[in-house]
């Protein structure tokens, strides 16, 4: 991942409206030019993080910063309200798909080129804790970031009761859920949440679904790669809404 340094080098790159996928300021720091750079930010919908230098060092590389990094990104994010309510709009296909702290950049990829085959009109993910759109993601998406919008969100949980105001059902997915992903009607307009790996759904994010399903098993291993879910899942909202078509 490409990281950019100084206060100059960033501001420029916002400015040009250069893709990134965060940019870490040390805290304590003032200035007029500081204050251009989070406008900038703001305006693009590019995440800012407030961290202490020695974090800031880290993640740089270098003592030679003015405090101001930037972590490129491969493909500039959207708004949620861009999502679903732009140009192309995901009402068209009534189908999203929301991460809940993916951290694999293969992993990410993967579910993003499924969902483009699934015909999704979009996916969410967070803005901390989990993967961006980095180069590595846009490498095992196989092209597919390209053509996909990609919401970043600051807080999943309200993002889904915005989700769930533009009328959509909120559908997480959790091995340990009674209910089976067959189950329910997916011909509707459908948000599909995963969790990350290892973790599943955090629990807030979980009881803001309005079905919570599993993917059954019968082998010793009962869970799935989140990728592989997804692609089950996915393709189960086009198998039913195929058969509602004829």
């Amino acid at each position: 991942m490409e990281k950019l340094t100084g206060i100059h080098a960033v501001r420029e790159a916002l400015a040009a409206g250069r893709p990134l996928q965060s940019i870490l300021i040390a805290r304590g720091l003032h200035g007029d030019r500081l204050e251009e750079i989070v406008r900038l930010a703001r305006r693009n919908a590019v995440p800012l993080r407030f961290e202490e230098r020695t974090q800031v060092d880290r993640a740089a590389g270098t003592r030679n910063h003015q405090g101001v990094v930037a972590l490129t990104a491969a493909h500039a994010a959207v708004s949620l309200d861009e999502l679903l309510a732009g140009k192309g709009s995901p009402r068209a296909s009534g189908l999203l798909v929301l991460l809940d702290g993916i951290e694999d950049p293969q992993n990410l990829g993967a579910i993003v080129r499924t969902a483009l085959a699934a015909g999704a009109g979009g996916v969410v993910i967070p803005e901390r804790r989990a993967v961006g759109l980095t180069e590595a993601v846009a490498r095992a998406s196989a092209g597919a970031t390209a053509h996909m919008h990609v919401a970043r969100v600051t807080n999943l949980a309200r993002a889904m009761e915005e989700i769930k105001e533009a009328g959509y059902w909120l559908v997480g997915l959790d091995e340990h859920a009674d209910k089976r992903h067959t189950d329910i009607d997916l011909g509707v307009p459908i948000a599909l949440v995963l969790g990350g790996e290892g973790k599943g759904l955090h629990q807030l994010v979980r009881d803001r679904c309005d079905f919570v399903v599993s993917i059954p098993a019968v082998g010793p291993i009962r869970s799935l790669n989140v990728s592989v879910a997804a692609g089950v899942a996915l393709f189960e909202v086009v198998r039913q809404r195929a058969a509602k078509n004829g």
